[in-house]
């Protein structure tokens, strides 16, 4: 008998021991996998955009002041200006929001020969522009596509050209592609309408480079996305890591389970009985401010604080109820409309609070249950304040007393329905 017992622990000891060691190999194996996987996933630069930044810019403009910018807006020769070298500069501000601020100033030249105005220009004459204009980014609508910003913008500046000088409202339409962070190219087209004389309304084509510094970098959705999974990798392998611990430390837990399981079990039967009496209180309270809320309200009569039979009838139900539920603090809540001055609106509406708190106390209620506070016209529910006109009817939705319930602790529970 005696060698089969030994024979018997030597297998469950030799068992025990192979199921440890073959669930410590698995673990390790699957840990290395996800550690594997987590070096192959890692944010890059692409998953980061830039979101807020200073640009700057310098490139060519292109003018058609023929006076037919329609018919002629793609002829080229003989209603196009345009100087060889660089001739518009720019600065902006462009914020998280998709809104741009830019600062934008140009040179062109009307050369001779060309249709300015309906006319062909006599000579050459110079163009200047000055403009500011505020600019949204339509990836803000249509989603982050990483290397091409198209945007919209308007604006007003300041041209001087065909030897006159004009104000003008801008609009714009453009995009921007870029080749890094900082690096891109702008194409825009701008009509400016003039005003304050009779210069004509003309079209101005701009290219050029720009560059952005002072960036504020975001993640893109790929890149949340991209975050998240590492993320829940890296919980993985720590669980993974906690399951080979805990199978390495199974066989020292054993003996205090059951102890565990006991101080379990006993603080859920607290918890349980804990929480039954939490709810029980907020089903109480909700019952109360539910029923405090559908009694009827006392709607005063214009310019008076006095109670008519009916309203003391209204105000005997807050009186039943707060004799129902004797823990109750009340707060009565007096208005008035916004008619007359506001002091005298204050005073008003806070004899009203006092003659609803005196009929209620004068109805067997303690003193000490109850108070009253007048808000005057601080209060206006549906918009009737000073210098709108509203109907005698909006106005008596102003004159209501309301009721509050408040709490041992001072804390008002409003309800204002």
């Amino acid at each position: 008998m005696k060698s089969y017992t030994t024979s018997a622990l030597a297998v469950l000891f030799f068992g025990t021991y192979a199921f440890y060691a073959q669930e410590e190999i698995q673990s390790t194996q699957q840990e290395q996998l996800v550690l594997d996987q987590q070096e192959e996933l890692q944010l890059t630069a692409k998953d980061s955009m830039v979101v807020s930044s200073w640009m700057v810019g310098l490139g060519w403009n292109f003018v058609n002041d023929s006076g037919d910018r329609l018919n002629n807006i793609t002829k080229i020769k003989g209603y196009y200006n345009s100087v060889a070298f660089p001739s518009r500069i720019s600065i902006g501000r462009y914020f998280k929001s998709g809104i741009g601020l830019e600062a934008i100033t140009s040179y062109n030249n009307y050369k001779k020969g060309k249709i300015i105005d309906g006319v062909v220009n006599p000579e050459d004459k110079d163009y200047f522009g000055f403009d500011t204009r505020f600019s949204y980014d339509l990836n803000k609508i249509v989603g982050q596509t990483g290397w091409f910003d198209p945007y919209v913008g308007v604006g007003a500046g300041y041209t001087y050209a065909n030897d006159l000088g004009r104000g003008t409202y801008n609009a714009v339409i453009g995009f921007r592609t870029w080749f890094s962070d900082r690096w891109g190219l702008d194409f825009s087209s701008s009509g400016k309408w003039s005003f304050g004389n009779e210069a004509s309304n003309h079209i101005q084509h701009a290219v050029g480079v720009v560059y952005q510094f002072n960036i504020e970098k975001e993640l893109t959705k790929k890149g949340l996305e991209k975050l998240a999974l590492i993320n829940a990798m890296e919980e993985e392998a720590k669980r993974v890591s906690d399951s080979i611990n805990a199978a390495l430390e199974a066989e020292a837990a054993a003996a205090a389970l059951a102890e565990r399981l006991a101080r379990e079990k006993e603080e859920a039967a607290r918890l349980a009985a804990e929480n039954k009496a939490n709810q029980e209180a907020i089903d109480l309270q909700k019952q109360k401010m539910d029923e405090l809320s559908n009694l009827n309200k006392v709607f005063f009569r214009f310019d008076s604080s006095y109670l008519t039979v009916s309203d003391q009838g209204i105000l005997d139900e807050l009186v039943a109820f707060m004799n129902k539920y004797p823990d109750v603090i009340i707060e009565v809540k007096g208005h008035a409309d916004s008619r007359g001055k506001a002091d005298y609106n204050q005073w008003l509406s806070q004899r009203r609070a006092d003659s609803a708190v005196k009929h209620i106390v004068d109805s067997g209620i303690d003193s000490n249950r109850i108070y009253g506070t007048g808000y005057g016209e601080l209060q206006i529910s549906n918009g009737c304040t000073d210098g709108v006109r509203c109907t005698k009817e909006e106005h008596k939705q102003n004159r209501i007393t309301e009721y509050s319930m408040v709490e041992e602790s001072e804390n008002v529970i409003s309800l204002n329905k």
